[in-house]
């Protein structure tokens, strides 16, 4: 089986973060392991609280697995403040850690502000050369990018700024009122567009988290680059379609929508 680890924060209510991940690597068929970088106290409604990891103790995380159970892949999410950030890129040039995903979480659903101001620009300095895809959506792109982003043409010259400047491909997910759902994949000086289609789900939450972890899923088990994000898109749709509603605000996804199986599909019938 092959294997992959998350670097995210941690979402009490499970539907983003490193419960997201490790529902969505396992769906995906491989083995997930996790270095946590923040507990947070969240819901579908909202961030009440983020307690980060103290540096040291993420370094020891990261340490214990790649020293043991090596990684295939690597999904990054929620890093919050500079110093954490710092550490990941020590470590992930330490271990010559291979297939690097980094999603920039800057905010969540509901939209709190995961990461502090400075944490940007050591991302950018720091980790963002050490990944083979980076997957950020509108807003983020505007902030890795400089530049604002209102349809088509302003995507296409942002993903390329991005991909130029650090040196690794970009997976700008559409949305926020910019297109219907289409991304666009800009690596190896191409471009390539993944058309999408709305579904009328409001129950959004942990959704960036799920297509940057199963792509790093379908990289680990040897997909290239756009097969994975092909793959990883079809996931997340399936995830939205079956129209799981739970909690108050904008509700998680089903991950388990594919689960099979006797320990998964009975019921107690009372």
């Amino acid at each position: 089986m092959k294997t992959a680890l998350s670097i995210a924060g941690s979402d009490s209510s499970g539907g983003a973060g490193i419960q997201e991940d490790i529902k969505t690597m396992t769906m995906n068929g491989v083995y997930a392991m996790s270095a946590i970088t923040a507990l947070t106290a969240q819901n579908t409604m909202g961030l009440t609280g983020i307690l980060e990891v103290p540096p040291e103790f993420l370094a020891k995380q990261m340490a214990a697995v790649f020293e043991d159970i090596y990684p295939d892949a690597v999904k990054i999410g929620m890093v919050s403040s500079a110093e954490l950030i710092t550490v990941i890129a020590e470590k992930l040039k330490q271990y010559k850690a291979k297939n690097v995903v980094v999603d920039p979480v800057m905010a969540a659903t509901s939209g709190s502000r995961l990461m502090q101001t400075e944490a940007v620009t050591i991302l950018k300095e720091k980790l963002l050369p050490l990944a083979v895809l980076v997957t950020p959506n509108i807003p983020e792109a505007e902030v890795l990018s400089g530049r604002s982003i209102y349809g088509k043409e302003d995507m296409i010259t942002a993903a390329k700024y991005i991909g130029d400047t650090y040196r690794c491909s970009v997976l700008l997910k559409g949305g926020h009122s910019v297109n219907d759902a289409n991304d666009l994949l800009y690596a190896d000086s191409a471009f390539v567009w993944f058309e999408g289609k709305r579904i009328n789900n409001p129950n959004t939450h942990g959704t960036g988290c799920t297509l940057s972890s199963a792509i790093a899923s379908n990289l680990a088990k040897g997909f290239n680059l756009e097969e994975s994000v092909w793959r990883a898109k079809e996931y997340i749709s399936g995830a939205l379609e079956t129209g799981l509603d739970l909690g108050k605000g904008s509700g998680p996804l089903n991950h388990g929508f594919a689960l099979t199986g006797r320990f998964a599909g009975e019921n107690k019938v009372s």
